[in-house]
């Protein structure tokens, strides 16, 4: 770790209420000193990055990622995950537990968050809500908060039980974590690949309803009322549905303290992306209806979404390359995350990119309780992005720093260049021009 002076850049950091030209020094991993520019003094000899006419921002954050290990290297390894994100600008991510063995004890957290596993930025892994994600036991949130977790999720596994549902709401909420629920009634699911709709009965394919998703949410949100704790956090991921939205929002103006992302499939594609089975756009939840892809360009605009997150899902060639119905959910995203927030929320939809940022950086870092990310203020971890926010570019899957290129957005145009990403001081990811 050196220390580091970011010298012309335009600094854009919405949790500090700063949007101006500024200097920063980096200090022992940690941001030691902002000022206007050329105003720094006494930092002869130390390394300066020139971000003339680039944006200076938070590191992102991203609080649904599928890194793959331990267990399933040959579609993603942390190194391979970590490195994938700083190339997107992303200098925190949270793993999903969803790996082999689960990640339901203390000792794959700390596997995970080892040195030996080469993680080229902050991982945060989410430990398992149940013993093997089997929705039946829960497991002791307070050991698995102390070895690094910090969430609870069997993501890809809906706690289906009431009675589960509620005993791992209360727990999560005495140790102070959040739940967060893939939710998905999987009874009303089982057999569908895809969204419910024209496109699935064209195509001859098992449809999924959008019931599926709001009646998951709904029962959560009934439960958090029943529990009468202000400390209980339940979280939605990848959000989908117009339904789901409208419980969530209607929740929140009921004072209840639950939140929710979305990714940026579900705002930008719908089922009629799967065309002629193309497996790169199966995911799970599925690509639904305009309709309801409309629905979260406005929860997102609206102020309802917290989060942006990409439920980044890597899969090998061979796994994708089989039947639509026979491919695995899922898709990479941390690559494009931010191309495709700037180019379609900020440029087409007139988001200013302050809201946009914070959608991928401070909001979601709040959303988990990561203290001193995603912003700059002094003090706070040397976690940085530094792009050229009118470079307009194409997405090329061939160069991605994955092991795998599972993705529908190969050949997209993008807006906004990543040129460099800090992780705690380190340089993660360099691209200058």
């Amino acid at each position: 770790m050196t220390d580091l002076v970011i010298r012309g850049g335009h600094l854009l950091d919405p949790a500090a209420g700063i949007d101006a030209p500024k200097d920063i020094l980096l200090k022992a991993g940690r941001v030691a000193e902002i000022t206007a520019p050329g105003k720094l003094k006494g930092i002869s000899g130390v390394e300066v990055i020139d971000a003339t006419g680039l944006t200076v921002a938070p590191g992102l954050v991203d609080i649904h990622v599928h890194l793959r290990e331990p267990g399933f290297g040959y579609k993603e390894t942390i190194a391979t995950g970590t490195a994938c994100a700083a190339a997107g600008g992303f200098t925190s991510v949270a793993a999903m537990p969803n790996t082999h063995p689960v990640n339901d004890s203390v000792e794959t957290t700390r596997w995970m968050l080892s040195p030996d596993r080469g993680a080229q930025i902050r991982v945060f892994p989410i430990a398992a809500a149940t013993r093997g994600s089997k929705g039946e036991t829960i497991n002791d949130y307070a050991a698995l908060k102390s070895a690094g977790a910090v969430a609870v999720s069997d993501d890809g596994l809906p706690i289906l039980k009431d009675g589960v549902m509620r005993e791992t709401l209360a727990a999560a909420a005495r140790v102070g974590l959040c739940v967060i629920q893939h939710a998905e009634d999987t009874r009303m699911t089982q057999g569908g690949c895809m969204n419910l709709g024209p496109a699935s009965f064209r195509l001859g394919l098992r449809g999924m309803p959008a019931e599926a998703e709001s009646a998951i949410v709904e029962r959560d949100i009934r439960l958090v009322t029943e529990l009468r704790d202000s400390r209980v956090h339940l979280h939605v991921a990848h959000t989908s549905t117009a339904a789901a939205l409208n419980a969530v929002r209607q929740a929140r103006r009921n004072g209840l303290r639950v939140t929710c992302e979305v990714a940026p499939h579900h705002f930008l594609l719908t089922d009629e992306h799967v065309g002629f089975y193309n497996t790169n756009a199966k995911m799970c939840p599925p690509l639904r209806s305009a309709a309801d892809r409309d629905a979260m360009i406005e929860g997102i605009l609206d102020g309802v979404v917290d989060a942006i997150a990409t439920d980044h899902a890597p899969h090998a060639v061979h796994e994708k390359e089989v039947e639509f119905e026979n491919a695995p959910n899922g898709i990479n995203g941390l690559e494009t995350s931010l191309g495709l927030a700037l180019r379609w929320l900020h440029k087409e939809w007139k988001l200013p990119m302050g809201r946009v940022l914070s959608l991928l950086s401070a909001q979601p870092a709040a959303l988990l309780g990561m203290k001193g990310r995603g912003t700059l203020a002094v003090g706070s971890f040397a976690d940085v992005v530094m792009f050229d926010a009118k470079a307009e570019w194409t997405y090329n899957v061939l160069a991605t720093k994955s092991k795998s290129k599972n993705t529908p957005f190969d050949g997209w145009p993008m807006l906004g260049k990543v040129r460099w990403t800090i992780s705690e001081g380190r340089i993660a990811y360099s691209n200058p021009a």
